[in-house]
């Protein structure tokens, strides 16, 4: 654990991004905001503080509990922050969304072949046959 940490070693370190020049592209790309703010990759976190993160279509809430800079095993990294009642409620919310949709929308039985793709082509472009 350390007295200061930054930004994006912290996120690296609670596993919430794979690489942390990932976590920094994130947060100069105003993808994290910290208590409602954007932020630098070199902000110092503190205990306490609200991260709102966007990865992709999901969106966390979390408080920081705990500082590292090192990345450690999963239990260690999910010790490090708590996500908010109304993050998991809008992710489940999400996610359920996501499985209706799917059900709606099934996979076809068979790959299209060189004629149905074609057509599917030209339907989706726009353009005359």
């Amino acid at each position: 654990m350390a007295g200061r940490t930054r930004l994006d070693k912290w996120l690296w370190s609670a596993r919430l991004f794979k690489t942390r020049a990932l976590a920094t592209v994130s947060v100069n790309g105003g993808k994290v905001h910290v208590d409602g703010s954007r932020s630098k990759p070199s902000h110092p976190v503190r205990v306490g503080e609200l991260l709102s993160i966007t990865r992709g279509t999901e969106q966390l809430e979390i408080v920081v509990r705990a500082l590292s800079d090192k990345r450690g095993p999963a239990r260690q990294a999910q010790a490090l922050y708590e996500e908010t009642a109304q993050s998991r409620a809008r992710r489940s919310a999400q996610a359920e969304l996501r499985r209706s949709r799917a059900l709606a929308n099934p996979a076809p039985a068979k790959r299209p072949d060189k004629k149905s793709r074609r057509q599917i082509i030209r339907f989706t472009q726009g353009r005359p046959e």
